[in-house]
């Protein structure tokens, strides 16, 4: 590949050279636009950029554009209200779409190399508590990381174009998606693919492809996908989690290699590297250190000259350098003047065999005690369609009891269908809290929905912890048919013109039974001369309920 170091990409446009697809993006074109966005910077006299751009093509346009009129660039994580008016007195001008570009167009500069000291760019994170963090970076720090990418891995990737399924406002999608790929010359899809369905076909279209993906996205690719076509795919990269075992396994199996998981952050750039259950493998450069307590400390080319980044992540370090992480010592709470670990606690929920993945945090009521969030397994599942909720709650604590002592068991849980995680792959501490804290649901997750010619066709996943199925019944729980009936009307509403009053209900029938993580199908017709919401649920083809709701117009 020809390698165009970072802060030279605006000397000299490489000939032929293809930056974008869809559309298509040259890199005389990146050059000619990003030159011509540093002239309006400079005339209108800007100095502090907040950039927010979900088309990577673009993104790029306006960084080299900034780094080049001498502005500093903040990266914002979103543009909610609260965000911007959080930046709002530590930036110019906000960047966040197509026509914010064009807006700034001029005569362009003259091509220069950039400065690698003097060009900034600020990322934002939330953390795990929420509070909003600022880290500055310099563009060495990012260069330096970028040739080290290259160095490892370029060889292997050739020509790939770049596919991402993470955004580009974080520092592993900034650099996997944009940075080193306009380096080494690959080109890279523009938008950011949150689904394996889109990943597919972006796949299908190159003669060759790399991913730059989540654990959570690489945890839903199943058995639907074209995986002799996928299995052309050059390398698998996953970060912003840990990606499971489960999933890094069947990723090995139908494409034949493991996906190269990232560890690293916003403030430390990359630290590691793995495949499959290896220890960890630090980047070149990077030197590890750990505290008192046993948590790493961190320095490397991808931080500021002399600085070591201490981290919360303890570790075992080996005599080869390579080490385990143990999990995060901020993770370590207190009850009753007791310190407990909940990474442990998680590990050892996870070796259940009804436990695919869990979350524990603390829950505050009348005294604090710990809650827990659990996804099951297919056999976990098996276990509360055919012997309740209380029998395998029960079950969990009896085995979690092997563990820790009374104290620390899980007071409260929740079994979902899976983690909430965020756009980064990650779950805030805050976030598990409050679900512990929330009621239990009573109404399905609508997972897709279609209308056709008047007619709705719902996607309906049952909640494995739905409140109703508690009472309807404890050891082997089903939907109620009252239930069925109550989601129809409700959900009829939110989508047909209904008169507002329930009149009555004919013609039912219950066919099959629903349990807890069934997926069925809803559909609604709505007869308005006769007053008559159709609706019937069914369940891989067959019928599970059908039947037609009375409505009245009560101010007819």
């Amino acid at each position: 590949m020809n390698w165009v170091n970072l802060e030279h990409l605006l000397l000299e446009p490489v000939q032929l050279r293809s930056v974008t697809t869809e559309p298509s993006m040259s890199h005389a074109q990146l050059c000619e636009r990003a030159l011509s966005l540093a002239a309006g910077l400079q005339t209108r006299g800007i100095q502090r950029l907040a950039v927010h751009l979900t088309d990577a093509g673009l993104l790029a346009v306006a960084l080299l554009g900034a780094w080049r009129a001498g502005v500093s660039v903040l990266l914002p994580a979103d543009l909610q209200p609260q965000t911007r008016q959080r930046w709002a007195n530590e930036v110019d001008a906000w960047l966040s779409e197509a026509d914010d570009l064009e807006a700034l167009y001029q005569t362009p500069l003259s091509a220069a190399a950039l400065d690698l000291e003097v060009c900034q760019l600020s990322l934002c994170t939330s953390g795990s508590s929420g509070a909003p963090k600022r880290i500055d970076k310099t563009l060495r720090q990012l260069a330096n990381e970028v040739q080290a990418l290259e160095t490892l891995w370029g060889a292997d990737l050739g020509r790939a174009c770049i596919i991402g399924s993470v955004a580009t406002q974080h520092i592993y999608g900034l650099l996997f998606r944009v940075l080193w790929p306009l380096c080494a010359g690959r080109t890279f899809v523009r938008q950011q693919l949150p689904f394996p369905e889109d990943l597919q076909r972006a796949s299908r279209e190159q003669p060759h492809f790399a991913w730059v993906a989540s654990p959570a996205l690489l945890k839903r690719m199943g058995d639907n996908l074209d995986w002799p076509a996928l299995s052309q795919v050059k390398r698998v990269f996953s970060s912003g989690g840990a990606l499971p075992a489960d999933a890094a396994q069947s990723l090995q199996q139908r494409l034949q290699q493991w996906p190269t998981e990232i560890l690293g952050s916003s403030e430390t750039g990359g630290i590691a590297w793995r495949q499959g259950q290896t220890p960890w493998q630090p980047f070149a450069g990077v030197q590890l250190s750990q505290d008192a307590d046993g948590a790493l400390r961190i320095a490397s080319p991808y931080l500021p000259a002399g600085h070591v980044e201490q981290t919360a992540d303890a570790a075992l370090i080996h005599a080869d350098g390579r080490f385990e992480l143990l999990g995060r010592l901020d993770r370590i709470v207190k009850l009753e003047e007791k310190r407990i670990s909940l990474p442990m606690l998680e590990q050892a929920l996870a070796e259940h065999a009804w436990v695919a993945e869990a979350r524990l945090g603390v829950v505050q009521e009348n005294r604090a005690s710990l809650g827990a969030l659990v996804v099951l397994s297919g056999d976990g599942l098996h276990a509360l369609r055919n012997q309740g909720r209380r029998t395998v709650t029960q079950t969990l604590r009896q085995h979690l009891g092997q563990h820790c002592e009374a104290l620390a068991l899980p007071r409260r849980w929740r079994l979902l269908r899976q983690l909430p995680l965020n756009t980064q792959g990650k779950l805030p501490q805050a976030q598990v809290e409050a679900l512990l804290l929330a009621p239990r649901p009573k109404a399905p997750e609508v997972l897709a929905q279609t209308e056709n010619d008047g007619e709705w066709t719902l996607q309906l996943s049952i909640p494995p912890d739905l409140a109703y199925f508690s009472g309807h019944f404890p050891h082997t729980p089903v939907l109620p048919g009252v239930v069925q009936v109550e989601w129809a009307f409700n959900l009829g509403q939110q989508l047909l013109d209904l008169p507002p009053t329930f009149a009555g209900m004919e013609v039912l029938k219950f066919q099959q039974l629903v349990r807890p993580g069934d997926v069925i199908e809803l559909h609604l017709r709505f007869d308005r001369e006769r007053g008559k919401l159709y609706f019937a649920y069914r369940n891989d083809s067959a019928a599970c309920s059908s039947g037609r709701i009375l409505l009245e117009n009560f101010h007819a």
